[in-house]
């Protein structure tokens, strides 16, 4: 994202099934985070309707979303000259 913005190096963005699913990824890795570097999130919206849950780390901001909110706002899109990185979902 540097390239392209000075807020931030990296997003991430991922998609939870339904808002109950959002939500608990969300929950994970700001755990996750919190636990293994002592870093929570600056700032985060949207998790009381848990469709799209953003988490601002500064470094990286994290995006979940449900499959809805994620093709309406279409963020690969309005991104897509960038590069990017796919990866698969842990088991």
């Amino acid at each position: 994202m540097r390239p392209a913005v000075a807020y931030t190096d990296f997003f991430v963005v991922c998609t939870g099934r339904n808002p109950r699913q959002v939500a608990a990824i969300y929950e994970e890795v700001r755990e996750a985070v919190k636990r293994e570097t002592g870093v929570v999130p600056r700032h985060v919206a949207g998790e009381r309707e848990s469709t799209w849950v953003l988490a601002d780390y500064l470094d990286v901001v994290l995006h979940v979303f449900t499959p809805d909110a994620r093709g309406y706002y279409r963020l690969e899109e309005l991104w897509g000259d960038l590069p990017s990185v796919e990866v698969a979902a842990g088991v």
